[in-house]
């Protein structure tokens, strides 16, 4: 154990599942904040809060610990931890934003989601204040050099197909500094989980964003049983898995179809892959996306009549293109050098999660996505740039064909669900996405959610493409969104 671990561990621990959650004082937050500063192997994965405490969870990579560990707010304030860990400044405007906490010392005190439209202030904190909701322009930082320039994008119009405004610091045409606000596709998603069943706050997690509605809603079931002290079924959990390598194949062809479109190469090869996969998920579970499928406890129904056929027939479809798409990027020089991502960069922000996909796109670690609480070490994630990062996809979605074939071909006998009884309890729950891992908080109070919320991978990606983007020419733009594949839903709770 490491000895920030120690620190962490020497806190109140709270029952929550399947690790602990050590309540520290501020003191003791101040104290491992400064710990953290000197800590390289532990990662900060996520920030949220409740009505009362601050939350984190951070993993130690030396030996692979998950250390959920929360800290009480005093008049409003608590410990930053943004000074340690600069990503976590998103967390904290965000934290601000929804339960009014304000991080002390914090990096950026900005608002995040709020744009100033809401009719409440601080929606989550015990005692909201109505407000006169008056639309604010975004706050973004001056360019801070001669000679420098800045052009606005978004947030509509951001070329991501999602509102996001951006605003590019240039000199010449090249990037000195990129920074996004994102926040205007904001759902209120976790007000709306709070008072209900896991069962019925599923459709939510499913719709926090739709190229990763698997991934939430496997983290999210997880959550709902670690909670509820269940186990999902064998079938249920392979049927999960299928769905997910499906998906991580589904968001990749998508992604290289828009890197190619991008570089200016054809991209209706990948685009009808995607197509293919999107019919098969259809025909094997009755829905495109395979949204609602998965719900706490298991799925909500069996693999379709002639849904393995389906899967089997557009397996074998990718594997056979697969090599032709490959070729089509190989030639090209337009990638190479195009959105660098450094080392130590990569490390600090965390890219490749838990589950590590070297090139930060996304997680890279192939395992059936079964619902063992336990979590392997992740690889540490190297310097890569669009070239690099769509040699990952290809690679990735070759090792989700095979994972695919060989769930397929075992799938177990026996229950689809399991009942989840109205108890009370907390727990936190994984998956692997394809751009990264997802993680999803409950507490529950006789069955029913009390607070809740959902990390997804672009809290990280965004931090890690606009650090890439510096260098770059302002043509290079559209290449550089694309080969990083970020989304806006997910992030906008």
């Amino acid at each position: 154990m490491s000895d920030l671990a120690a620190r962490i561990a020497a806190g109140w621990a709270a029952p929550c599942r399947p690790w602990p959650r050590h309540v520290l004082d501020p003191a003791e937050w101040r104290a491992m904040a400064a710990a953290l500063a000197g800590a390289p192997d532990v990662d900060l994965l996520a920030m949220w809060a409740d009505a009362q405490l601050v939350h984190a969870l951070l993993h130690d990579r030396t030996g692979g610990a998950m250390l959920p560990v929360s800290v009480p707010t005093e008049s409003g304030f608590y410990p930053a931890l943004s000074l340690a860990r600069p990503p976590a400044a998103w967390f904290e405007r965000m934290i601000r934003d929804l339960w009014g906490h304000h991080a002390e010392d914090g990096r950026d005190g900005r608002p995040w989601l709020d744009h100033g439209v809401w009719a409440l202030h601080a929606p989550l904190s015990a005692r909201p204040v109505a407000v006169a909701g008056q639309p604010e322009p975004p706050e973004f930082f001056a360019p801070d050099g001669a000679g420098q320039t800045q052009l606005a994008l978004g947030p509509a119009g951001s070329g991501l197909g999602e509102p996001a405004a951006l605003r590019l610091t240039l000199r010449g045409e090249r990037v000195q500094r990129l920074e996004a606000r994102l926040g205007y596709a904001h759902k209120g998603t976790l007000a709306l989980l709070r008072g209900k069943s896991p069962r019925a706050a599923a459709r939510f997690a499913a719709r926090l964003a739709g190229d990763a509605t698997v991934a939430h809603s496997i983290a999210f079931a997880r959550a709902a049983e670690e909670a509820s002290g269940v186990v999902c079924p064998p079938r249920a959990a392979a049927l999960r898995a299928a769905m997910a390598e499906l998906e991580r194949i589904a968001c990749h062809l998508s992604d290289l179809a828009a890197t190619a479109e991008a570089a200016g190469l054809p991209a209706a090869a990948a685009s009808w892959l995607r197509e293919g996969v999107a019919r098969a998920a259809q025909a094997a579970f009755g829905h495109r996306l395979m949204m609602d499928f998965v719900l706490p406890g298991g799925v909500a129904s069996d693999m379709l009549v002639g849904g393995a056929d389906a899967l089997a027939a557009v397996t074998r479809a990718v594997e056979m293109a697969l090599p032709d798409i490959a070729d089509l990027f190989a030639p090209t020089t337009r990638l190479a050098g195009c959105g660098v991502l450094p080392t130590a960069v990569a490390q600090a922000l965390a890219v490749g999660g838990v589950a590590g996909r070297a090139s930060g796109v996304g997680g890279g670690r192939r395992r059936a996505m079964a619902d063992a609480p336990h979590l392997a070490e992740a690889p540490a994630p190297a310097a890569g740039d669009a070239a690099a990062r769509t040699a990952q996809r290809l690679a990735e979605i070759n090792a989700s064909l095979a994972q695919l074939t060989r769930l397929l071909a075992a799938l177990p006998d026996g229950p689809l669900s399991v009942h989840l009884p109205p108890v009370g309890g907390e727990g936190i729950g994984w998956a692997e996405g394809a751009r990264g891992d997802v993680w999803h908080w409950l507490r529950l109070e006789g069955g029913q959610i009390m607070a809740g919320f959902a990390r997804d991978p672009g809290w990280l990606l965004w931090p890690a493409l606009e650090a890439a983007a510096v260098g770059a020419t302002l043509a290079d733009l559209p290449l550089l969104l694309a080969s990083f594949g970020a989304t806006v839903s997910g992030m906008d709770l």
